[in-house]
């Protein structure tokens, strides 16, 4: 069980020693266009013009998201010949994995808490 103390120890830990910028980072996830975008880089890298938003967008405008992914760090791109070619950069989202976890394990060791308080005052209230 972690207790409020420890968790934020954790917290700040995660604060200072990690290069990831949440804040990006979720701004990044915030858009349907952009997850779209993950999703397809999931399956290996691809070329800007075979993403999946190409077909509703124009170049500019997914470059435009292309930029927004890389500055948080969530994708890497390389130009070859003509083409940028774009990748996953998948340890940027288990970071902020990591940090979402940090919160459902702090609420769920509540949620546990508060049961073991309900049963024991339903225990009393039946004697």
């Amino acid at each position: 069980m972690v207790d409020y103390l420890e968790f934020i120890l954790i917290l700040n830990h995660m604060v200072d020693y990690k290069d990831v910028n949440l804040d990006l980072v979720f701004a990044a996830l915030g858009d349907p266009n952009r997850r779209a975008i993950l999703a397809r880089l999931k399956e290996g890298e691809a070329k800007i013009s075979d993403l999946p938003i190409s077909n509703t967008m124009s170049l500019t405008g997914v470059t435009k998201h292309i930029r927004v992914l890389e500055k948080a760090g969530l994708v890497s791109h390389e130009k070859r010949g003509r083409e940028r070619y774009c990748k996953l950069e998948a340890d940027v989202l288990r970071e902020a994995g990591t940090w979402i976890e940090s919160y459902r394990e702090f609420w769920g060791d509540q949620l546990d808490q508060l049961d073991l308080y309900l049963k024991s005052t339903q225990e009393k209230k039946d004697e």
